[in-house]
């Protein structure tokens, strides 16, 4: 029997959306305002869930509380109030597109989740916006 738990966290952050192969006029083409170079900001929604069998001697898939350590210590404290493009390592030569920034997280994540359990990440980067990553398949 699998079941699915999630928990949600939120982290506020600036970046930009800027290729520095490209030239102003074609970043400003494709990625418009998000392109500002004095940055912008979100406040982004996060949801992880890991699905995976009932240990029954818990009665947990994964204990909650442990999840919320691994958002915290490998989402929240790295991300939240730091410009992405300049203050987290794994966007110094990565666009940090939502796309991008789901799977970064996904990736930091999963190698704290056990093997035989499935991980999806929705990050909101708008209330109107969001991404789903569930890895590669």
């Amino acid at each position: 029997m699998k079941v699915t738990i999630s928990r949600k966290a939120h982290f506020n952050a600036a970046h930009r959306l800027h290729r520095k192969d490209w030239t102003f006029e074609k970043n400003d083409a494709v990625f418009g305002k998000c392109n500002n170079p004095n940055f912008h900001g979100h406040n982004y929604g996060l949801t992880v869930s890991v699905t995976g069998k009932i240990d029954p001697e818990t009665g947990f898939v994964l204990d909650v509380k442990v999840l919320a350590d691994i958002i915290r210590e490998e989402v929240e404290i790295p991300f939240d109030h730091k410009n992405l493009n300049l203050d987290v390592p794994e966007f110094q030569d990565l666009n940090p597109t939502a796309e991008n920034i789901a799977v970064v997280i996904w990736n930091k994540i999963r190698k704290r989740i056990q093997p035989d359990f499935d991980l999806e990440i929705v990050l909101n980067e708008t209330d109107r916006n969001f991404v789903t990553y569930k890895g590669e398949e």
